[in-house]
């Protein structure tokens, strides 16, 4: 079948555009402090973080990346088993939530400082930008493929639209106005993708007639990857999510740890309904569209759905791609304010300050994030390099401060910098010659040099002490 443009479904995307934009406005009048831009005043029930939560993880990373893109090239059972890096992260997530939660700081940064001291803190800084631009970069790619598919618009032109509205939106309300906007798209996409799901086998002329259109590989149990490679995207998911900055500050933005806990439970039920519905979409889209590019894969199947389904599902895809932009362009742009500015630059900040400087800084970041896409050609590879440069750099010295609270400070030091260098060295001289991923080689080192500095150095051992919440 030959994919055709739908001008139609832009009404959809921009009907929802305008819904997410007067919200945004709308609670964007709510804020008065830093804390209630970054953190949302900590007034998250768990209804609104299990959906923000959810839309945060599965963003353009999912629906033009992630299962999509494995589905779409490799095949559905590597697809499927992807799911389970996520959930292996968010069961973990879940036992230290309280922690988290009490812990009582608005950055990564913040939280490594507290065990490593100083430079830790200005590691993390770098690695958190390093990586969060990257992933605020391939959101303006899927947005811009939604552009293209609806309009027709090119992708380059696309993607300059896109970074316009990602950051724009980004810098009205911080958390304050993305979570709600979050929490409605997470149950809209739900509801889009369980309707599509039907409609779009049938579209394919039903299962026999979908796997006898893809390569006899994509239905093997590793498609056409072999272990190493599934594994090179399989391990960078997982500790993104073990690490992230953006999850862990909506564990902190949430009213008590009776909320945390729903909302984590709500955002494991629905990400076990919502990846597996978009490998099997992305799957049915290569067997209809075989030359289309693999990140349009999802989002190339609303085409063929009847108008309201299609319209409802691009636009909730949209608000999922967005959404997730802001979340991690602010998330960037309070690195910077917190961790660098506020400690370096300008000591004697307030917080009035912070909230302007941080609102600054987002379209200055909004803007590297669109040069990067000139250097990566696809999704995936962008998302693996951002998923890994954060992965190893910041997760096993993380992890160390809720989990092995024997870990010494030259160990996390250690850790951290092995992580990130590791990760760039291999990035630029081998990753192209060899096919492996970086993280296969970046992620073990981290751990290695964590565990051993640790022996090395565990006559300087400091037992982490328990810092109130606002400590």
């Amino acid at each position: 079948m030959e994919f055709s443009n739908q001008p139609i479904l832009i009404w959809f995307v921009v009907g929802y555009g305008v819904f997410m934009l007067l919200l945004g406005m709308y609670y964007s009048k709510k804020i008065s402090s830093s804390e209630d831009f970054i953190l949302a005043g900590k007034s998250l029930g768990p209804v609104v973080l299990m959906g923000t939560l959810l839309a945060t993880w599965v963003g353009s990373g999912s629906v033009t990346g992630g299962q999509n893109s494995l589905a779409y090239s490799f095949g559905i059972w590597p697809a499927l088993m992807s799911t389970l890096p996520s959930l292996i992260g968010i069961a973990t997530i879940f036992l230290i939530s309280s922690k988290i939660k009490h812990y009582g700081k608005y950055t990564v940064a913040e939280i490594l400082e507290v065990k490593y001291g100083k430079v830790a803190s200005l590691l993390a800084a770098l690695i958190i930008i390093l990586a969060f631009v990257g992933i605020v970069s391939y959101q303006y790619q899927g947005l811009a493929y939604i552009l293209n598919i609806s309009l027709g618009i090119p992708v380059g032109t696309g993607t300059i639209i896109a970074a316009v509205i990602i950051i724009f939106l980004a810098g009205i309300g911080g958390l304050m106005s993305v979570a709600p906007t979050d929490a409605f798209s997470a149950f809209l996409v739900i509801f889009g993708l369980i309707i599509a799901l039907p409609i779009a086998l049938s579209s394919g002329g039903g299962w026999s007639e979908i796997t006898s259109n893809v390569p006899e590989s994509h239905l093997s149990a590793t498609g056409s990857l072999s272990f190493l490679q599934l594994m090179g995207y399989y391990i960078p998911t997982l500790f993104l999510l073990l690490g992230d900055q953006n999850i862990y500050q909506r564990m902190s933005s949430s009213m008590d740890d009776k909320s945390t806990k729903l909302g984590t439970a709500g955002w494991i039920i629905g990400l076990i309904i919502v990846t597996p519905v978009i490998s099997i979409l992305a799957f049915i889209s290569r067997s209809m569209f075989p030359d289309i590019e693999p990140g349009m894969a999802l989002i190339a199947i609303t085409s063929v759905l009847p108008v309201v389904i299609g319209g409802i599902l691009i636009a909730a895809l949209t608000a999922f791609i967005v959404t997730t932009g802001n979340s991690y362009l602010l998330s960037a742009a309070t690195s910077v304010v917190y961790d660098f500015v506020g400690k370096y630059l300008k000591k004697d900040i307030d917080d009035h300050q912070r909230l302007v400087y941080t609102r600054v800084l987002i379209p200055i970041l909004g803007i590297i994030a669109f040069m990067l896409t000139m250097y990566f050609p696809t999704v995936l590879s962008v998302q693996m390099y951002a998923y890994t440069v954060y992965g190893a750099g910041i997760t096993p010295a993380l992890l160390a401060v809720f989990l092995f609270p024997k870990v010494t400070k030259p160990a996390g030091l250690a850790s951290m910098a092995s992580g990130l260098v590791s990760t760039l060295f291999w990035e630029f001289f081998f990753v192209q010659s060899t096919g492996i991923n970086s993280a296969l080689i970046s992620v073990p080192i981290a751990f290695i040099v964590l565990f051993a500095v640790t022996l090395l150095t565990k006559g300087q051992h400091n037992e982490m002490k328990e810092v109130p919440e606002n400590g």
